[in-house]
């Protein structure tokens, strides 16, 4: 018997206004048990919005929510929020869930009997056991630790408070996916984890039976786990089944079945204009049908293809030297939350940089990627070593968080404080106005203050503003984390067409895969090494390693075992040992005599000879003790 699957959310006729125009319209859709689904458009579409609204933190406008009782959802938001002052376990298990309720109670005491034993925790937690197994929690308890310990969180004491950003994401993360839930909203997942963390997501949500609708930015994590792709755009969303990759090539099939389409009308049209010119009389009912239709042709949504945005600067001149770096070294202090006391983070690293080099930073989080970037731009100093920039070096650096001075500015001046235009390559130029358009500031926003923009929208902005600047050496540190994909490819085309030193800082392979063509690895030790190819390909590359680690390790211990389990094979004397047990025979045959000889004299009635007798005898025993043991041991084998 064949079993339909779960229905789980149900979406009808879903609305929601935004700043100046509808968000989104019309919105209906459902998703069932094991459906991958992506949420993509372009900044600004209403893909954020669409999720809270699914998840209940926004009312919609109009419309429908009916997400199944029996499912249940986990929201991450891409900001997740937290109270500083709760310790990581109080917020990983601050879901109602009793599952996950008891296996809190259970680990909290289990925590206790560990400091300070009691009869009474003893009790409690004798008590808890027995809901454990009733409950047949343990296995899920053992996946619950599994997520913690894959997502680097040993220390559940710890404060919300005292985490770096990436640390916050990954408890955040934690959270959704140990709740005994069928449904996931992710909102940008992949954002501040590593490549590693990310890696071992994608395969999470791959081989995982629950639900998941996200949005993501992230094209080969997105390739990989989605099987549904919803596209919002102009105000609706439409469906497209199949992978990422599935989606552009019926993008593509679309795009121009919709230009034909709109060439046969723009033919049409220029026979009824002439016709409409012409003053026709409109009484009859074929004449006027004829004028309806027309001008409902003239005032239709006329498609327009996405003409992307192609652009190379002109670039400023790199001298002979460009940045020299002089066996860097840098350990994090006591102080320093995520690393501990005296550890090594960049070691006696040296590196001098040429021009047109792309090099992207490979390395886990905590390894020193953002450490590394501020040394080499002076935001911090080295503990040893030097850094030596070139004359003509100009660097723009975009951090994580950029400070704003000035909030009351707006946009478009802001823009204009780095460059007024842009010079191209071609020899053209490129208002700072219309070059914020191309990065998805459009309309009234341009004339709008810092002040109203979001936390993305700012951070956005200062790195178009970097780019306007004209700089020949670019730093970028995760700079694509408020990126829609439609504008990280204009990104990726202008850092391709760059023809400066780029040195980037990302967690988006595809991205990395496109703008850098050598990797700096940051190992655990400290130390730097290069890997000459793309990202994809160190992964690859690491995986093949880790794989020829296991498989050495497998056949190791299958090695060991066949040892145990195979009969004890018997072995024969070597060519030394047979020497010398033939030697033992004669020297214990010789004191054997000797030993006769001895007990005669002991016998006689000459006290002194009896006596020096006696002392020799003792002796000789000894001796023959310890030759009976080898010949015995030899003789097994003999």
């Amino acid at each position: 018997m064949i079993y339909a699957a779960m229905n789980l959310l149900s979406i009808n006729n879903l609305a929601k206004i935004g700043r100046e125009e509808p968000l989104f319209t019309g919105v209906s859709f459902g998703l069932d048990e094991g459906h991958k689904a992506a949420l993509i458009g372009r900044n600004g579409t209403g893909k954020s919005t669409l999720l809270n609204t699914i998840a209940g933190v926004l009312q919609p406008d109009e419309g429908t929510v009916v997400i199944n009782n029996e499912a249940g959802v986990s929201y991450l938001p891409q900001n997740p929020p937290f109270n500083p002052e709760d310790s990581i376990r109080d917020h990983i298990f601050a879901s109602h869930s009793p599952k996950l309720e008891i296996i809190r109670k259970y680990e909290e005491l289990c925590d206790m009997m560990a400091d300070i034993p009691s009869p009474a925790v003893q009790k409690q937690l004798d008590t808890l056991t027995t809901q454990m197994e009733q409950g047949d929690l343990w296995n899920y308890e053992a996946q619950v630790q599994s997520i913690l310990g894959v997502l680097g969180i040993n220390d559940m004491t710890r404060r919300m408070g005292e985490l770096s950003g990436g640390m916050v994401k990954k408890v955040a993360l934690a959270q959704v996916l140990v709740e005994d839930t069928k449904l996931l909203l992710l909102d940008e997942p992949t954002n501040h984890l590593d490549i590693t963390t990310i890696a071992w997501l994608q395969d999470y949500l791959v081989e995982t039976k629950r639900a998941v609708l996200m949005v993501t930015h992230d094209r080969y994590f997105l390739d990989a786990v989605c099987n549904h792709i919803y596209e919002l755009a102009r105000h609706k969303l439409k469906l497209y089944v199949g992978n990422y990759s599935s989606y552009l090539e019926k993008k593509e099939v679309e795009a121009e079945i919709e230009a034909n389409t709109e060439r046969r009308i723009e033919s049409v049209l220029r026979f009824e204009r002439d016709w409409l010119l012409r003053g026709p009389c409109a009484r009859g009912t074929k004449a006027k049908a004829r004028i309806q239709h027309d001008m409902a042709l003239i005032n239709r949504e006329k498609f327009q293809a996405d003409k992307g945005f192609s652009f190379e600067v002109a670039g400023r001149r790199l001298g002979g030297k460009v940045l020299e770096l002089h066996r860097i070294t840098k350990n994090f202090s006591k102080g320093y939350a995520s690393a501990g006391k005296g550890v090594p983070v960049i070691r006696d690293f040296s590196y001098t940089f040429t021009k047109g080099e792309k090099i992207g930073i490979f390395g886990d989080n905590a390894t020193g990627k953002t450490t590394l970037l501020n040394i080499i731009t002076g935001t911090i100093a080295p503990d040893e070593g030097s850094v030596v920039m070139g004359q003509n070096t100009a660097i723009a650096y975009y951090q994580q968080n950029p400070v704003f001075p000035k909030l009351d500015m707006t946009v478009l001046d802001y823009a204009r404080e780095a460059a007024e235009v842009m010079q191209l390559n071609d020899g053209t130029s490129l208002g700072a106005s219309l070059f914020l358009e191309q990065f998805g500031f459009t309309g009234k926003i341009q004339h709008s203050p810092l002040s109203s923009l979001s936390g993305g929208e700012r951070k956005r902005l200062f790195q178009v503003r970097l780019l306007l600047g004209n700089p020949n050496f670019l730093i970028l540190d995760e700079p694509t984390n408020d990126f829609d994909i439609f504008t990280m490819n204009i990104l990726e085309q202008f850092l391709t067409g760059f023809k400066g030193c780029l040195l980037v800082v990302s967690h988006d392979r595809y991205f990395m895969d496109k703008v850098a063509d050598t990797l700096f690895i940051l190992e655990d030790d400290g130390s730097v090494s290069g890997y000459v190819g793309k990202c994809s390909e160190y992964i690859a590359y690491r995986k093949m390693l880790v794989a020829e680690k296991n498989a050495a390790k497998a056949a190791q211990k299958e090695n060991a075992t066949k040892l145990r389990e195979e009969p004890d094979k018997p072995r024969k004397l070597s060519f030394k040992e047979r020497r010398e047990f033939e030697a033992l025979e004669k020297e214990i045959a010789d004191l054997e005599r000797r030993q006769k000889e001895l007990e005669a004299a002991m016998a006689d009635g000459d006290y002194a000879k009896a006596q020096a007798a006696g002392k020799e005898y003792s002796e000789l025993s000894d001796s023959l003790e310890q030759k009976y043991a080898r010949w015995e041991e030899l003789a097994e084998f003999a």
